[in-house]
Formats: C-alpha cells, sequence, structure tokens
C-alpha cells in the first residue's frame, strides 16, 4: 500500500489566515522553525494507479499540483488519478475540499449513513456533486471490511474497516438530536494483497477498546495529534473550548496518547491533523524533541510510507 501525506494540518492549516500564535507568525515569516502545512488529507494506493483520498480538505487543488499521480494522465482531455473518496467525518475541514472536485470526472464516494445525510441535508455537498457528474456513494456499515473500487467498478486491492468513535457532529448540524453513531470513524485500511495494514484516526476524542485492538495490528498507525495538551486553545486565548470539547484527545498529560502511542509495536507511528497552535510543529521546542525521544514521527506534507 502506498501512503502519502497530502496535508498534515488541522482546520485552518499552517499558517492559519486569522491566527497570530506563534507558530502562524513564524511559518509566515518563512523560519526553518515552522515549516507551513495544508489541511489534513491522505492519499492512498495498491497500485500507484488509481488513488484513494481519505478526506478531502478546503486545500485539495494545490494538493493535487503538489502530487503529480492525482493529476490527469495521457491523451485524454479529462482525467484523474482519483479513484475514490473516503470520509472519516463531515466536517467543513475534510469535507469541503470535494466542492473544487465537482468537475465532471466521476469518482466513488464512502462514508457512513449519518454523514452521507448531513451533506445531502445540512451541508448540501453530495447534491451539488451530483448535479456536475454522477458520483456513486457506497455506505461504509460497522462490522463489514468495504472493498475500494473506482467508480466504473475496478476493484483494488484495499479494504476498509470502519472503527465507530465517540460522537462529535459538527458545528453546522444544529437541529440533530438523538443517536450519532458514525459522525466519528478511524479507518483500518488493509492491503490484501500484501497484508499491509494501516490505522488512519485524525479524530479521537477517547480511546476505545475496538480502535485500540486495531491499532496493535496496524503496521502504520496516523493518529490525531491536534492539540499538545487540554487547554492548548484556552492558554493562548484563542477558544473558551478544550480539546475534548473540540473532540481531540490531547497528546500529553493524563489520558493523552503519547505514551500510548509510544507502546503500540507499529513500525511506523506518526502524528497527523496538528493544529497550527500545537508547539510540537516548532523543531525548537521541548514538546517537538519529546515526540521524537518516542520514536514518533510529525507528519509533514509530501511524506510517504510503503505498508
Amino acid at each position: 500500500m502506498h501512503v502519502s501525506i497530502l496535508g498534515a494540518a488541522a482546520g485552518g492549516g499552517l499558517p492559519q489566515w486569522n491566527c497570530r500564535c506563534s507558530n502562524c507568525v513564524l511559518a509566515r515569516s518563512g523560519s526553518p522553525l515552522v515549516d507551513p502545512l495544508t489541511q489534513s488529507s491522505i492519499a492512498i494506493s495498491s497500485d500507484g494507479e488509481d488513488w484513494y483520498l481519505l478526506n478531502v480538505s478546503p486545500d485539495i487543488r494545490e494538493q493535487i499540483h503538489a502530487f503529480p499521480p492525482l493529476t490527469p494522465e495521457g491523451d485524454s482531455p479529462r482525467g484523474t488519478g482519483i479513484a475514490g473518496c473516503v470520509l472519516t467525518d463531515a466536517e467543513i475541514d475534510h469535507v469541503s475540499g470535494l466542492i473544487f472536485l465537482r468537475e465532471g470526472t466521476p469518482f466513488q464516494m464512502y462514508s457512513t449513513p449519518i454523514v452521507r445525510r448531513w451533506l445531502t441535508d445540512a451541508f448540501p455537498i453530495e447534491p451539488m456533486l451530483s448535479a456536475f457528474a454522477p458520483r456513486p456513494w457506497d455506505e461504509l456499515a460497522f462490522g463489514n471490511s468495504v472493498n475500494l473500487k473506482s467508480a466504473n467498478g475496478k476493484a483494488s486491492t484495499l479494504w476498509v474497516e470502519s472503527i465507530d468513535l465517540s460522537p462529535h457532529p459538527p458545528i453546522y448540524v444544529r437541529d440533530h438530536t438523538g443517536d450519532a453513531a458514525g459522525s466519528v470513524i478511524a479507518l483500518m485500511v488493509e492491503d490484501r494483497a500484501t497484508g499491509g495494514k494501516m490505522l488512519y484516526a485524525p479524530g479521537v476524542e477517547a480511546m476505545t477498546p475496538q480502535l485500540d485492538e486495531a491499532a496493535q495490528s496496524a503496521d502504520l498507525v496516523l493518529y490525531d495529534g491536534t492539540f499538545w495538551s487540554l487547554t492548548e486553545m484556552v492558554d493562548q486565548g484563542l477558544s473558551t473550548r478544550n480539546a475534548l470539547d473540540m473532540g481531540h484527545m490531547p497528546i500529553n498529560g493524563e489520558g493523552g496518547s503519547l505514551r500510548w502511542l509510544q507502546e503500540l509495536p507499529a513500525k511506523t507511528k506518526a502524528f497527523i491533523h496538528i493544529n497550527n497552535t500545537n508547539p510540537i510543529l516548532n523543531n525548537s521546542t521541548p514538546e517537538h524533541e519529546a515526540i521524537k525521544k518516542a520514536g514518533i514521527g510529525i507528519a509533514s506534507d509530501g511524506e510517504e510510507y510503503e505498508v
């Protein structure tokens, strides 16, 4: 399985357009201490030709240009290496890039039923896309592995299992009541040609037994690194909500993810979906050094893995 990091930042990217946190100031100035990052999305492929996007950020146009396998090839007047898109939630930073893929090239869509419903009603991306070209949409069901296929039915050797996480409806969904199962998921992707497994979990509020079990068997773990501490945004005067309020387990502190991730047997582990305020993004900080000493990566745009 080929894995390419298209974007490693959380919503807003780095630098965020309206933010003057220390990381954004350094990134804007061109400092070697902080690298700019686009918003979170990765691309996976079993053959290097047909690629599946896991989440589609608002920066997708820039990300496609930076990763040539997604651009048109051959003599056809239109084309793409994108065979399909798999969504872990309905958050704006993970789905709004779909609007920029509206032009008439088909690709397959995958999401849970509740995410599809929100993207039909509350944020009507599905009808917007289908107005330009058919976009077949398969629903991810818990307990079943789904074979990733292109819109014309060509099957990959990649199979995806959905792992339900703590429910967290997007802020724009104002009228939701009742069960929100499937609103946030992690993805366990297996290449059945090689046996390689990857866990992709960019939005984790709390550890679950199923998530831990999947992580224990994965060769590559890309895990929620949004915030270093529980009160990171509050301490910087940027929000009144803490990390858990926003649906993200912090890296450090009691109940943080650092020790758990450090002890996983996976060959490669890295934090992804990293907020612009997170001190691990500054390569001169003790927080950055702590991650490196733990043997965990800090994902960056353009990074690639083989599983």
